[in-house]
């Protein structure tokens, strides 16, 4: 069993920046492929980003040179380093596990294990 903890949400005026973080538990974090999703009010959950067991990094069209993802395996943690923050940024932000990667790293589908979500707003 793997748990994820996330910290970092808050309010921020836009334009600002925020920086989550997702401790794991676990032995074998290394080979974990991580994800980032967020849900805002009324709308489906939606891929943020990914980091695969090499450091990797995917990124939705509307995150990209925006958002950073990065992972700390001595520290069994992963990033989400979000600047130029928008008003359409403000959702719950989720981290999630895949133990076993299939190829697919958009799909809230293909993860094992998720966070309790951390809020993140985004004042105009």
């Amino acid at each position: 069993q793997v748990q994820l903890v996330e910290s970092g949400g808050g309010l921020v005026q836009a334009g600002g920046s925020l920086r989550l973080s997702c401790a794991a538990s676990g032995r074998t974090f290394s080979t974990y492929v991580m994800g980032w999703f967020r849900q805002a009010p009324g709308k489906e959950r939606e891929f943020v980003a990914a980091i695969l067991r090499f450091s990797a990094a995917f990124y939705s069209d509307s995150v990209k040179g925006r958002f950073t993802i990065s992972r700390d395996n001595a520290k069994n943690t992963v990033y989400l380093q979000m600047n130029s923050l928008k008003p359409e940024d403000t959702a719950v932000y989720y981290c999630a596990a895949d133990q076993n990667y299939s190829g697919i790293y958009d799909s809230s589908l293909v993860y094992d294990y998720w966070g309790q979500g951390t809020q993140v707003t985004v004042s105009s």
